[in-house]
């Protein structure tokens, strides 16, 4: 039995037991619903309005029911001609989605415990948990756990920025302990590679302990002056095949390469995991300034990643964006989206959601009257200080250019940029796309708009990069995306080429790139031109 003959099997009984149609219908409420069929989505905007409505859907070939974590004042008054204000104005609240995603469930149950386990920190004792149908989990809190108003805004008003924070800030909360956790266990790299295609160095990351930031891996060279005995020790030396002169005055030996060793440290911080101090026995050894002030820590170390292996999936985190609904069934898995508390994630087995045996609970936690706004000062804060340290970044890492501090791609001009220009991973990109399709919009509305193209300009190449597509996206999803960034008073860059599930997951990089980003690609090319 195929997987279309498997779902259709189960699909009228399942949605025909009243206590699946009236959680349906019941988590429905002030949301869009669109139901997906075996060729694709149903038309939008939709919505459940009565019990009846499920099994009309049903009949006309429904697999499963897809809704949006906004609320709205009325669904069916949205569309894709709409603008932002208009849809502000439609939308009463949102609730906070998040989508751990993997293609390992026990590397989804770790980050989901963990997200939870950060939730309680903050002072949040009511969530809702389920299974995403497949190799995940949805966890949820009710916009009724946030303020209505805070530090001046809105909070209806702030969707996606406020959830995106909030993601973005419990990704960082859990990294360490996260990478500890998975890093401790067995991990079969080649089952990983030959199932994400992500070898064992895509999957390793650096943290510093002290701060954080993301680390790098280096080299100590030792050398050592055959003639005066001077042992001296340099990061990251530049290869070559000159030796250096000895560093002792009136010596006329030549220091040679005694010992190699690897080490991690920090840009940020100036963290490092190896000490540049021997003992002070040792009365050869010349030490530098450096040398005698630096800090370092033995916790330094690489471990595996574990938002690579399951992270949260911020792609959810969009207006109009759908997800699964509760007891919806999957059409890869037949299995029912069933919800589950925290105690039974552990023990948790696919089998346990089959769809003719569920145990229908609520999804929709009660939260009490601002119970996450320790959650939302820490994410904002958070949100502040990283953008702030990004931005600072952006204008070191740049000033190479001739920009000095103005150097955050504010200034690229549409017409010194032609198409090209591009990167080649960005060209590869406008070809279009099977798997993906919403992060390669993603990729491609900042790169465009980071380097000044008009929001008519993105929408013709945009319009003509979907056509491409297998199947294209929606058009009313991507208006609503390019009409939100062009929105935005700061430019959000592209994502850097290190980030694997922009770039490496889509197939866009061949082999290694020597820059970060591709806006320096684009800037290296405008210098090469005027240069000319």
């Amino acid at each position: 039995m195929d997987k279309k003959e498997r779902i259709d099997a189960v699909r009228r009984l399942y949605y025909s037991n009243p206590k699946v149609q009236e959680a349906l219908l019941k988590f429905s409420k002030d949301r869009e619903v669109v139901p997906k069929y075996f060729e694709g989505f149903g038309k939008r905007p939709d919505a459940l309005q009565y019990i009846s409505d499920i099994m009309n859907l049903v009949k006309k070939g429904a697999t499963s029911f897809h809704c949006s974590e906004e609320l709205w004042e009325d669904p069916l008054k949205l569309s894709s001609e709409i603008s932002q204000e208009e849809m502000s104005e439609l939308r009463k609240g949102w609730d906070l989605l998040i989508d751990v995603d993997s293609k390992y469930l026990d590397y989804s149950k770790i980050a989901a415990k963990l997200i939870i386990k950060a939730f309680e920190e903050h002072g949040i004792k009511n969530y809702g948990i389920k299974f995403s149908g497949s190799k995940g989990f949805h966890i949820i809190l009710s916009g009724k756990a946030f303020p209505e108003i805070f530090d001046g805004q809105n909070t209806r008003e702030m969707f996606p920025e406020w959830a995106r924070a909030i993601c973005e800030y419990l990704i960082e909360k859990i990294r360490p302990e996260y990478n500890k956790i998975i890093s401790e266990g067995e991990v079969n790299f080649e089952a990983i590679k030959e199932r994400t295609n992500l070898s064992k160095a895509d999957l390793m990351e650096i943290r510093c302990p002290e701060c954080g930031s993301e680390g790098k891996k280096g080299k100590i060279v030792v050398l050592k002056c055959p003639e005066c005995g001077t042992i001296i020790e340099r990061p990251n030396p530049k290869t070559t095949k000159r030796k250096l002169m000895c560093f002792n005055e009136g010596c006329a030996g030549k220091l040679e390469v005694v010992k190699e060793e690897d080490y991690f440290y920090c840009e940020k911080c100036k963290y490092s995991s190896r000490s540049k101090m021997q003992e002070e026995s040792d009365k050869n050894i010349v030490y530098t300034k450096e040398a005698r002030e630096a800090k370092y820590s033995e916790d330094f170390e690489e471990q595996v990643s574990g938002h690579k292996l399951a992270g949260l999936d911020l792609v959810l985190v969009a207006p109009r964006h759908l997800f699964r609904m509760p007891y919806s069934l999957h059409e890869k898995t037949a299995l029912a989206s069933i919800v589950l508390t925290k105690e039974e994630i552990e023990n948790f087995n696919p089998q346990d959601a089959d769809p003719l045996k569920v145990n229908v609970k609520d999804f929709m936690p009660v939260n009490e009257t601002d119970e996450a706004k320790k959650l939302i000062i820490f994410a904002l804060e958070f949100k502040k200080r990283t953008d702030k340290e990004n931005e600072e970044s952006e204008k070191k890492r740049y000033s190479e250019y001739g920009k000095g501090e103005k150097a955050v791609f504010e200034d690229i001009k549409m017409e010194d940029v032609k198409e090209e220009m591009f990167p080649k991973p960005i060209k590869k990109l406008l070809k279009g796309l099977k798997d993906g399709k919403k992060r390669g919009l993603f990729v491609l509305i900042t790169f465009l708009r980071s380097i000044g193209y008009s929001p008519e300009k993105i929408n013709d190449i945009i319009k003509e990069w979907n056509k491409k597509n297998e199947p294209p996206l929606r058009e009313g999803y991507i208006k609503t995306q390019i009409d939100w960034h062009i929105k935005q008073k700061r430019k959000i860059l592209p994502p850097n080429y290190s980030n694997d599930a922009f770039y490496k997951d889509l197939g866009l990089l061949e082999g290694k790139v020597d820059v970060k980003n591709p806006l320096v690609e684009v800037l290296r090319a405008i210098r090469k031109v005027k240069q000319q």
